[in-house]
């Protein structure tokens, strides 16, 4: 192919679209692998990206692999009938690029890199890949006019295209809630509509804005190994995976999303990568099946007892250029509002074996989340939401959310048992943000008593609620499941904080999750709004939520509360109005004390009625039975 000079390059040099991606640092020291320099290389083009960089409108690309170590690197595709391009070698000994030229400009290009004359490999920063094995089972319904795969080709290929299909955004100005208002719908995409396709989530946020919800967490969307998965086996970082849909129904998704006053968080898994990485395949051992010990990104061996896959090792410079990189695309490609880590504990080299050696403070671990978290805010300083799945010791997770991170807070176990109606192990006191040393504002715990990690509450009433009472109250039947999950949300929502239900919680999904294996399909019940109990729980999750978000009062940093022994309390005080939640989780009804602080008119928001408070103020609930009152009318 004819080469342009590289003074041409560096005047007319102009990206158009593509697999290229802006460098954060286009020579990142990461140390230890083995690289030494090349007097005889030649240095990168004036503003080469990673991946592909389009220029002369299309018509020539510079391909740009980071592979150091290596002692030759070809470039392979449809544009040179697969046969060998040989690439420079960069005087550092790091990168490898070439130009490639008389290309048309709207044609799309399968192409993969040939490294030391044996290894093939698809490029890391493509945003398109083609699978041999998996992409026939992708209709033609949820990805028009996919790409062929080459013939005679093996192993995965990257596509690249100078003129591509741009989405003209009709939603510029969004407005993120603050994170202390923030109730966050978290969301499958294969389990929350049976096309699994981004085009009909977007058709159906009107059951999410008329639920009330004002983010929306999607799982992983990047392509993972396979076709159907939860996305935790991820392997390009920079391509949604084609089976729920194009780039441009996600970006129409979310464009949706915004128009319905919801933010849009993805499930971001940096903590490991899978097989069918390239980066994972540049530097392995097949004989002993791990990464080798000159990896740019990944340790030979696992650092914690939680690790699947190929582990990152987030001291390395590369890897931290890599992550980065990662972070900035989806904020600007895609406009998405915030992250939540996966196991985001793990991005440690203190090696541990144990959970409670994994989950003690790490001061390695809190600098790489504050660089992280830095970065993040010099590309979005706009509230723009950081959240940890972290599970550390509450000195660690409250440094980090000093620094603005917020953190899962998981407190399906106990709600689970308040739930069940059995008394003794049902203390959620972690919902709260006091239960938490050293936290002072509840803005940076996202409690929550399902995700899609947990069993479904529902089911485990349905199997295993109290039904050994003699008054005729049984938690297994249908009905009194769902009241009680309506007890819980009470208490769930009405804590100050963020807050994240699961997907079909709100009508009481009752399916195993170990349901055709714990991450395999499930079934998805939308067919619960013909039931007129589920539909009322999910009009009462409405009513809860909306209270929420409309009266300040749920954003205060005072309150009181006991979540031990039968009856449980929360006493809210905010600005001109306080707030007592009181509910049974008995199986039997109970006497109790109110602990009012002051007498008179309460209005109680969920029936519409009002009391009249004389203190000592007692009274006998229901089992299930709650209220929500109030000093003055809530919103």
């Amino acid at each position: 192919m004819k080469r342009t000079s590289l003074l041409l390059i560096a005047t007319v040099l102009l990206l158009i679209a593509g697999c290229g991606k802006k460098s954060i640092d286009p020579t990142p020291d990461n140390g230890g692998d083995g690289t030494t320099t090349n007097p005889n290389g030649k240095d990168l083009p004036s503003g080469t990206k990673d991946g592909v960089t389009f220029i002369n409108n299309g018509t020539s690309a510079i391909f740009n692999l980071y592979a150091p170590g290596k002692t030759s690197v070809a470039v392979i595709g449809e544009f040179n009938n697969w046969q060998p391009t040989t690439m420079n070698n960069t005087t550092d000994g790091k990168n490898w690029w070439i130009q490639v030229d008389g290309l048309d400009a709207n044609k799309e290009y399968a192409y993969q890199f040939l490294v030391n004359g044996s290894l093939k490999v698809a490029d890391p920063y493509c945003e398109k890949i083609l699978d041999p094995d998996n992409d026939k089972y992708i209709t033609a319904s949820v990805y028009p006019n996919l790409k062929a795969y080459p013939t005679g080709q093996t192993g995965n290929v990257s596509v690249m295209q100078a003129n591509q299909t741009a989405y003209t955004w009709k939603n510029t100005t969004f407005t993120r809630p603050d994170k202390k208002n923030l109730v966050i719908y978290e969301l499958h995409v294969r389990d929350f509509v049976a096309t699994h396709s981004y085009k009909t989530i977007k058709d159906t946020l009107n059951y999410l804005s008329n639920l009330g919800v004002n983010a929306v967490e999607l799982m992983p969307v990047n392509e993972f190994e396979g076709n159907s998965s939860w996305g935790y086996n991820p392997s390009f970082y920079f391509a949604p995976d084609k089976y729920y849909g194009t780039k441009n129904d996600l970006k129409a998704l979310i464009d949706e999303c915004h128009s319905h006053g919801m933010a849009v968080i993805l499930d971001m898994v940096l903590n490991h990568s899978f097989g069918q990485s390239p980066m994972v395949q540049l530097y392995f051992d097949q004989g002993t099946q791990k990464p080798t010990s000159n990896s740019p990104w990944f340790n030979v061996n696992p650092t914690h007892p939680y690790n699947v896959g190929y582990d990152f090792n987030h001291e390395s410079a590369a890897t931290k250029y890599f992550a980065k990189n990662v972070m900035k695309f989806w904020m600007q490609e895609y406009k998405i509002d915030g992250y939540r880590f996966d196991l985001s504990k793990g991005f440690t080299q203190k090696v541990s074996t144990d959970d409670g050696t994994f989950a003690a403070y790490d001061a390695s671990r809190v600098a790489i989340w504050k660089e992280y978290n830095s970065f993040i805010k010099s590309i979005d300083p706009n509230n723009f939401y950081v959240i940890l799945e972290h599970f550390a010791v509450d000195q660690e997770e409250k440094e980090l959310a000093d620094n603005g991170m917020m953190m899962w807070n998981n407190v399906n176990n106990n709600f689970m048992e308040a739930s069940m109606g059995y008394v003794s192990t049902s203390n959620f006191s972690r919902l709260y943000y006091t239960n938490h040393a050293g936290f002072t504002a509840p803005d940076y715990n996202v409690g929550y008593m399902e995700s899609h990690d947990e069993e479904r509450m529902m089911y485990k009433n349905e199997q295993y609620g109290n039904a050994g009472t003699s008054n005729g109250y049984n938690v297994k039947t249908i009905s009194t499941g769902l009241a009680r999950q309506e007890l819980a949300a009470a208490f769930l929502l009405t804590s100050p904080g963020p807050k994240m239900i699961w997907q079909f919680g709100e009508e009481g999904y009752d399916i195993n999750i170990d349901f055709n294996g714990r991450t395999g399909e499930k079934p998805i019940k939308w067919d619960y709004n013909n039931d007129t109990q589920r539909r009322g729980l999910y009009a009462k999750f409405g009513k809860l939520i909306r209270m929420k978000i409309n009266n300040p009062v749920f954003t205060t940093s005072t309150i009181t509360y006991n979540s031990a022994g039968a009856v449980k309390y929360a006493l809210l005080t905010g600005t001109g109005v306080n707030v007592m939640v009181v509910g049974n989780f008995d199986v039997n009804a109970q006497t109790t004390s109110v602990l009012f602080p002051a007498g008179g008119t309460w209005y109680d928001y969920m029936s519409g009625g009002t009391i009249n408070v004389t203190l000592p103020y007692n009274i006998t609930l229901a089992p299930g039975e709650y209220h929500i009152y109030s000093t003055a009318v809530l919103k």
